[in-house]
């Protein structure tokens, strides 16, 4: 395949203790109709078998297809992306975690909506989330008209899992340092504020392998997430995207997202403690 026949995007997946699952991601890149140009692999200091692995599956690719990147320090997903961002040399930036999956059309599909829309900087799409260890079943939806997502749509909820996000790479926002948490919804809310175009393409392309509150993994930590969401708030309020009473707002209505969370989560643990699926 000649470089003329990839596509113009940097695919960035940040890497962290992901022996089981990293794989599956790079493949679903791998088999893409239209393959992009580079996958950089942002290994975050995992201290494991990671490292090994990815010079494994780096050498099982043509050469300079598969990049690495290897941190010396753990520094969280978002902070691994931005490092990844520094080395693509595309214009366009297409987002996967380690232990997630794309549809095989989900390149060609996205940046042709990009490449056709100029004016859009970000576009995501939807997902399903799917058991470890299943297997998808795609089924292409008829595509249907993509939709601005507008600022207070964006900021009340998170229209985005980060696998589903493509952007271009010369906007001015990138992740926040060292932000662990809600750092995805972070930025998407710093561009929409910019006054910058962002759409979702109605269509599934992603595979999400976790459960929203599993035991495991960040997604378990409860109120770290409710502290991010705390934080975002305020930092939209401190640079001028919402006012002081609209801030208040934001505030209450994220600590009753806050107790939702808790009760579903308390729901699960009980039904998974009494063996209900």
């Amino acid at each position: 395949m000649s470089v003329d026949e990839l596509a113009a995007v940097s695919v960035i997946i940040p890497c962290f203790r992901c022996t089981k699952t990293i794989a599956r991601a790079l493949t679903s890149v791998a088999v893409q109709t239209l393959r992009p140009v580079e996958v950089i692999l942002v290994e975050d200091a995992s201290g494991d078998d990671t490292r090994a692995l990815l010079h494994e599956l780096q050498a099982q690719h043509e050469s300079g297809w598969v990049k690495l990147v290897l941190l010396d320090q753990n520094v969280g997903a978002g902070s691994a992306r931005n490092v990844g961002w520094g080395a693509a040399t595309q214009p366009y930036i297409a987002f996967l975690d380690s232990d997630d999956a794309w549809h095989p059309q989900k390149i060609e599909v996205q940046l042709g909506y990009m490449v056709a829309h100029p004016d859009v900087v970000l576009s995501g799409h939807a997902s399903r989330v799917l058991q470890p260890g299943s297997s998808p079943k795609w089924l292409i939806n008829q595509l249907r008209p993509a939709k601005t997502v507008q600022k207070w749509p964006m900021i009340l909820k998170n229209p985005f899992v980060t696998p589903s996000v493509m952007l271009r790479r010369d906007i001015q926002q990138q992740f926040l340092e060292r932000q662990r948490y809600m750092e995805d919804h972070m930025l998407w809310m710093r561009v929409v504020c910019s006054g910058e175009r962002v759409v979702k393409i109605p269509i599934t392309l992603a595979a999400i392998y976790k459960n929203p509150f599993g035991v495991a993994g960040l997604s378990s930590n409860i109120w770290k997430m409710e502290r991010g969401d705390l934080g975002n708030y305020r930092r939209l309020y401190q640079a001028g995207c919402v006012n002081s009473v609209q801030f208040s707002l934001l505030v209450v209505y994220s600590a009753l997202k806050y107790v939702r969370r808790l009760i579903i989560y308390t729901v699960y643990l009980v039904r998974k403690k009494d063996g209900v699926k």
